[in-house]
């Protein structure tokens, strides 16, 4: 079993920046990807951006070039750097994460990030 905790989102203005964060309780040779996704009212949730054990990352087009995924495989962390944030990044964040050998995902709570205009 794995639990991932998120933590730092909260309410900024447009154009400001947040960072959140998700530790992941397990070995730390058995998480595989990590990612973070993302739901707004009255949407599906939808990838933000993911990264492999080798460091390879995806983004949504939507992102790219204001996030930045990172991870730090030694503390089962990973991180997501959000600048020139837009009301329409408004949603609950959530981490989710993989296990080596294991089919089937893991999720954190969720949290939070609110950007007005």
């Amino acid at each position: 079993q794995v639990q991932l905790v998120e933590s730092g989102g909260g309410l900024v203005q447009a154009g400001g920046s947040l960072r959140l964060s998700c530790a992941a309780s397990a070995s730390i040779f058995s998480i595989d990807t990590m990612g973070w996704y993302r739901q707004a009212p009255g949407k599906q949730r939808e990838l933000v951006a993911s990264i492999t054990r080798d460091g390879s990352r995806a983004y949504a087009d939507s992102v790219k070039g204001r996030f930045t995924i990172s991870r730090d495989s030694a503390k089962n962390t990973v991180a997501l750097q959000m600048n020139s944030l837009k009301p329409e990044d408004t949603a609950v964040y959530y981490c989710r994460a993989t296990r080596v050998g294991v089919s089937g995902y893991y999720w954190g709570q969720g949290t939070q990030v609110t950007v007005s205009s």
